[in-house]
């Protein structure tokens, strides 16, 4: 069996590719996870991706469903056969933000659902750091999350419809695309496919749920001498009944990183608090204050904002690391993203715990997170041969944010790398759990041809 011929008879030369290039470009994650692949496919119609899903049926082809690969778990690493790109098939279906949806193709990017929807008084709320690669299939699949998640929640909140192709025999196409903002028709199988990472179903076709357009954001950069006072901060300001868009953080040695390499950054030591909100900027800074904060930068709206600089120096949070990791181990680095929770009055606790763990280990490290939330990133580097270690610090994370209640993904998945840990929080759960979602996907993927060997 060739399947790189094959799959050109079907679908034609120029929707198929195994030139190394293309394929490097495929068979890795934004993090470091590399794999390999026969063929990548770039599939234009829904008939497209049926013709290869029923191939891959009947031959026992692994088939790797993706979008932009920005994931950073692994998630649609490719263990040999076939990954299906979906980067072609970025249509916009139907807008309608007047009955609040809009109905896209899966690889359209994020960004440029709202650039369609620009002049229309709606958006798309969801943005995370890669908000300019990441594809909706991406966002669909991992269930991602973003800056503004404190207010907005995750992608699973915002999906009302799909269109699915099912790895089964007939690579049945199954029609999930409700456009009503409220839909009560038995079990949710929009909500089980979100955050599914492509295991279950390929998404060819998803209805976004829309927003007002948010007003201007005032936007407060404090800086504090201790995490401590600034969770303490937090925990005030979630519940002082403010409007609140943004809570985010960046210690300090990040911080200090991102005015090293050139990037914009308000002046000052220490550790930084991110606020965005709409109204009563006042008494949030007299909070602020009231808890230690020094506030270094202050705009009335995104654009002053961004004109300061104030969102450079979460935005280049992950790029500096990675900079610096280039440098320090002269080239190819391993970067570990961890991406836990713990509800945010646990803060406190979990963090110091966190902190001193990686001082410990002598791991070279940034910490950030959405701490409005309690989602907290901690991002490590190391050369490869000290990769190992850089697990085994993750998953001793990872533990120390089921002691406090937490969980082990928030908004990156599960994919490769947080399998061992999703079994250890399940059965603290409930024996079942993990029977059940076993159960699940063998009814969906009879045969396991679709992103084998994820989550599961």
């Amino acid at each position: 069996m060739d399947i790189y011929q094959d799959l050109r008879r079907m679908l034609g030369g120029s929707k198929v590719s195994r030139d190394p290039f293309i394929l490097s470009l495929h068979t890795r994650d934004a993090a470091y996870l590399r794999g390999e692949a026969d063929a990548v496919v770039y599939p234009e119609t829904v008939e497209d991706v049926r013709r290869v899903v029923n191939y891959c049926y009947e031959t026992g082809t692994p088939l790797y469903p993706q979008g932009g690969s920005s994931e950073l778990t692994g998630s649609s690493i490719p263990q040999g056969g076939v990954v299906m790109s979906m980067i072609r098939m970025r249509r916009v279906l139907e807008s309608s933000p007047g009955d609040g949806y809009i109905y896209v193709e899966p690889g359209i990017r994020l960004v440029e659902v709202n650039m369609e929807l620009a002049g229309s008084g709606m958006f798309f709320p969801i943005d995370p750091a890669s908000i300019k690669t990441a594809t909706v299939g991406g966002a669909v699949s991992t269930g991602a999350g973003g800056l503004r998640g404190f207010k907005y929640g995750l992608m699973r909140d915002w999906v009302l419809g799909l269109d699915l192709v099912l790895p089964d025999e007939e690579a049945s196409l199954l029609r999930l695309s409700y456009k009503t903002l409220k839909s009560r028709e038995g079990y949710d199988l929009v909500r089980l496919i979100v955050g599914s990472e492509g295991t279950l179903a390929i998404v060819v076709g998803v209805v976004l749920r829309l927003a007002p357009l948010q007003g201007d954001l005032a936007t407060i950069a404090a800086l504090y001498d201790s995490l401590d006072r600034l969770v303490e901060t937090v925990i005030r300001l979630r519940s002082s009944g403010l409007d609140l868009s943004i809570l985010e953080f960046v210690d300090r040695n990040t911080v200090a990183k991102v005015r090293s390499y050139g990037r914009r950054a308000p002046e000052g030591d220490g550790d930084m608090l991110l606020v965005g909100l709409s109204g009563e900027a006042e008494k949030a800074m007299e909070i602020i204050r009231m808890g230690g904060g020094e506030i270094v930068a202050h705009a009335d709206s995104m654009a002053e904002a961004e004109e300061m600089g104030i969102y450079e120096v979460r935005r280049g949070f992950y790029p500096v690391l990675i900079d610096e990791a280039v440098e320090k181990t002269g080239g190819d680095p391993v970067i570990y993203i961890e991406d836990v929770s713990v509800p945010p009055s646990r803060l406190p606790e979990a963090l110091p715990r966190i902190v001193r763990l990686l001082e410990e280990e002598g791991i070279s490290y940034g910490l950030a997170g959405h701490v409005g939330d309690g989602n907290i990133h901690p991002t490590m580097w190391a050369s490869h041969e000290d990769m190992e270690r850089l697990y085994r610090v993750g998953e001793r994370i990872m533990d120390i944010a089921l002691e406090y209640d937490g969980v082990v993904s928030s908004e990156h998945g599960i994919g490769i790398v947080k399998k061992r840990a999703l079994m250890r929080s399940l059965r603290r759960r409930g024996p079942k759990a993990l029977d059940i979602m076993r159960g699940i996907k063998r009814l969906f993927d009879p045969r396991n041809i679709l992103n084998p060997g994820k989550v599961v």
